[in-house]
């Protein structure tokens, strides 16, 4: 079914990725070309090394893409300042915190940071807006519990609040499940299709749970040795895209079932 044409958050145009050394180019992607829609939840899926990392680290400016362009809501990366990207663009990395003694509250309220005056005071927006993002992830109740005391479930959510507190209109999330069990795989992902779904933000993550991606994301962007494909996940599967995504020796796509199975 075609859907009807959204506001694009985030366009990704004839881009290559990479790195240089020693003033060589090394390319891992090109002719990437993405756009994101305002309100879709959108995974990036490949294999170990092919490059989604680099692919994140491009689109949200934290390292330069060497060739090709990237604008958020229709203005280049390039000319955001640190703290306008601040404002248009959170993240949600994997890496660990620097401490854990903070309260939940402490922790979603450093979103307010590209809001708050020198001093850090609050206002009444900016508590509202906290407050906000507790009560759409449903952690009201751990708002007072040291970070150090949480599961890494709890803490992911609390981590995604962050997020929700800055109140940006793109939010990417580098791998969400990483360390959690089958049960919150499933539930922080679902968490991100509602939250897309009711805030009307634009939810971009990386997973290798791809089944699940396939039955919840409203697009994916898949990386293959050749190419970067962008689309509905329906048309992937009628495309064919799924089939070479791994090595055939040991695992293969059902199509019927939109989910990977091993080979007997």
């Amino acid at each position: 079914m075609t859907r009807p044409a959204t506001h694009i958050v985030l366009k990704a145009e004839d881009l290559s990725i990479g790195y240089t050394s020693k003033k060589e180019h090394h390319i891992i992607a090109s002719n990437i070309n993405i756009e994101l829609h305002k309100g879709e939840l959108v995974g990036l899926i490949g294999a170990n090394g092919i490059g989604k990392s680099t692919l994140l680290r491009s689109i949200t400016n934290v390292q330069p893409a060497l060739s090709g362009s990237i604008a958020i809501n229709d203005k280049n990366l390039n000319s955001y300042s640190n703290l306008e990207l601040a404002k248009v663009l959170s993240l949600v990395l994997t890496e660990k915190l620097a401490s854990k003694n903070l309260t939940v509250f402490e922790l979603v309220a450093l979103g307010r940071q590209p809001y708050t005056n020198w001093i850090g005071n609050f206002s009444k927006n900016d508590k509202t807006k906290i407050h906000e993002a507790l009560s759409h992830i449903k952690i009201e109740n751990l708002i007072n519990k040291k970070c150090f005391e949480l599961s890494d479930g709890q803490l992911q959510k609390v981590m995604i609040a962050r997020a929700l507190a800055q109140d940006t209109d793109l939010i990417i999330l580098d791998e969400p499940t990483t360390h959690l069990d089958m049960y919150h795989k499933a539930y922080i992902l679902k968490l991100l299709q509602n939250l897309a779904k009711d805030t009307q933000k634009t939810i971009l993550f990386s997973s290798h749970e791809i089944d699940l991606a396939i039955q919840l994301c409203d697009k994916l962007i898949v990386m293959t040795d050749g190419a970067v494909v962008s689309d509905q996940p329906c048309n992937l599967i009628s495309k064919g895209t799924f089939d070479t995504l791994f090595p055939e020796d040991l695992i293969a796509f059902d199509a019927n079932t939109g989910s990977f199975r091993v080979k007997k």
